[in-house]
Formats: C-alpha cells, sequence, structure tokens
C-alpha cells in the first residue's frame, strides 16, 4: 500500500494529463504478459504482426517483469495537459545523462547488455531509444491513436463533471478499485510498493488516464519530478470491441433502437465519427441523432481541440439503468 497525505492547496492542484510515452512504455508491458491484460488481446495480435521487423530491444529492456520499477525518463509526467509524441520524445532524447544514470541506478539486480550500454553512454543510448520507441509508436500505437486520445480526454470530461458536482473526493470515489480516499489521505493499494508521502502543497498530483495501463494504476514518486498517477480510463473495454453494445428493449421501443444504440454506445464520451465507425453509420445520419437526443436532454457536448465529444446525461442514464 502506497499513501499520499493532501493538504488543500495539493487538491487545488490537481489535474489531469495525456501522455502517449506513458501509452507506449505500459503497451510494452501488455505485449510481454498478455495475459494479464486480457481487454487488449485484440490489440496484441494485431501489434505482434505490425511490429514483425520493427528493433525495439532497448526499450523491451528497460521495461521488465515483474513490474516494480521502470526508469522515470520513461514514464515522465506530463507538464501540460496535451502532449504530442514529439515533444515528448524531444523530451527525452535531451535528458540529462546524469538523470538517466539515476534513473537507471534505480533497477534492481543486474543491468541487461543494452541498459548496461545506455547507463555507460547515456547520450548515444538515449538517441537509440528515441529512434526506437518511434519505430515502435508508427508500427503499434499510431493506427489506434486517435481512438486512444479520444478516450483519455473523455475520461479527464467525465471526471470533471463529478468533481464538479461531488467535489474532490467524488474524483477519487470510482477512478480505480485500487485507489480510495480517506480524509486527507490517497491510498493505493499496489502489489510491490509500500511508502507515506506527504506532498507538502507544492505541485499537486497530476492524474494521468492510460489505456494500456489497464487493470492496473502506477505511481510516479520520485523527485524532480511531480507525483502523478497513471490509471485506465472507463470504457476501455469497448476499444477493441467489433460486437456493438448491447440496447436495452423497452428503451429501443420508446426512442428507437438506433437512438438506443447510440446512447448506450456513449459509456464513455465520444465524437461522431469514432460512433459512425462503430454503429456503421453514416456520420451525416449519426450527427442527426445525436443532435435529436441532445435536444431532448440526453446528450452533453463539449469541445475538445477539434473534436466535439458527446457524452450521456443522468437523464440518459437513468433510461439505460446504469
Amino acid at each position: 500500500m502506497h499513501t499520499w497525505e493532501f493538504s488543500a492547496q495539493d487538491l487545488a492542484r490537481t489535474r489531469f494529463a495525456c501522455s502517449p510515452l506513458c501509452e507506449v512504455t505500459t503497451s510494452v508491458e501488455v505485449l510481454k504478459d498478455p495475459g494479464r491484460h486480457g481487454v487488449h488481446l485484440p490489440w496484441v495480435r494485431q501489434a505482434r504482426q505490425r511490429l514483425s521487423g520493427v528493433g525495439w530491444e532497448l526499450l523491451s529492456q528497460l521495461v521488465r517483469l515483474p513490474t516494480v520499477y521502470v526508469a522515470d525518463f520513461l514514464t515522465p509526467v506530463p507538464d501540460d495537459s496535451t502532449r504530442t509524441i514529439e515533444q515528448e520524445l524531444a523530451g527525452l532524447a535531451a535528458t540529462d545523462p546524469g538523470a538517466v544514470r539515476r534513473d537507471l541506478a534505480r533497477i534492481d539486480g543486474e543491468l541487461p547488455p543494452l541498459v548496461a550500454a545506455l547507463e555507460a553512454d547515456p547520450e548515444a543510448g538515449m538517441a537509440r531509444l528515441a529512434a526506437e520507441i518511434r519505430a515502435y509508436w508508427d508500427a503499434a500505437i499510431a493506427p489506434h491513436w486517435p481512438r486512444i486520445q479520444r478516450l483519455a480526454e473523455g475520461e479527464i470530461l467525465r471526471q470533471a463533471r463529478k468533481m464538479a458536482t461531488g467535489g474532490p473526493a467524488a474524483l477519487f470515489a470510482d477512478l480505480h478499485p485500487q485507489v480510495s480516499w480517506q480524509r486527507d489521505t490517497l491510498r493505493i493499494g499496489h502489489r510491490l510498493i509500500d511508502g507515506h508521502r506527504r506532498l507538502e502543497g507544492e505541485r499537486g498530483l497530476v492524474l494521468v488516464p492510460t489505456t494500456f495501463a489497464w487493470p492496473g494504476v502506477f505511481s510516479q514518486i520520485n523527485p524532480p519530478w511531480q507525483p502523478g498517477l497513471v490509471y485506465p480510463p472507463r470504457g476501455v473495454a469497448t476499444l477493441w470491441e467489433s460486437a456493438g453494445a448491447a440496447v436495452p428493449d423497452g428503451l429501443a421501443r420508446v426512442i428507437g433502437r438506433t437512438r438506443a444504440r447510440l446512447l448506450a454506445e456513449l459509456d464513455s464520451p465520444a465524437s461522431t465519427t469514432e460512433l459512425a465507425e462503430r454503429t456503421g453509420l453514416s456520420a451525416p445520419n449519426v450527427s442527426h441523432h445525436l443532435t435529436a437526443l441532445r435536444e431532448a436532454g440526453l446528450l452533453a457536448r463539449h469541445r475538445t481541440g477539434r473534436t466535439v465529444l458527446y457524452r450521456r446525461t443522468r437523464a440518459a442514464e437513468l433510461l439505460l439503468g446504469t
């Protein structure tokens, strides 16, 4: 069990951010131990085919199982809400050699050969690592990135709504089964890590919804990084589904099967394009039905960058029985 003690200032500075590099790192764990990450098996099958002939040996050696510690430079806590893979790779390649060696010194046991070479020559090693991650990203993550990104953005909208109506305690109420909030302390049920930390009101906590973290939760606790909590967003199970969501027959008889289907698909917020891909309907048709549902008070919409995400209102959830 790891615990973080919050002050009022820590809660005020708690925020969300997304990290493509965290997705890469956690996806490597999924590839190495797919049995523990059954939800992602459709992705595993595709990724293994796409990664044929792609060299990512150093990245593989840095992400070891069981996962007790992964070098902090591979799991940086984002300093703003939206980071691109290009920005994070630029930061990775520019990591100070002393920081690289400091992180590698935290790894227990003998270093694998390529990691030992990285420790001996951090500048060359980090350039190789950045190139490997770029190739890995292009093959295994980039084809799915728009949907992964929308899932994370939808999670942030959902949690912001909960926090607005229920306060900070509601934010942590169902974040993850291993996470709980008691008075001023956040408890994280890590299997292999114990400890207690006071956040001391300086930087707050960064929550990083990460698809490939499922089913686990991970924390970043080493200075000088801002404390971070990596957890899977709601709706991960729908990401690779080809079959549609279950549609309640009674609701379908009242508002029509297509509109009931769209409501059922919105377990997590999604865009018109994504809903069209899931349902096989044309984007204009989906847009027409979403407009009707929004005018009926069953949907709300939020703009994130250039994307408009739709989410169910409380009235729609009551109709669906969720």
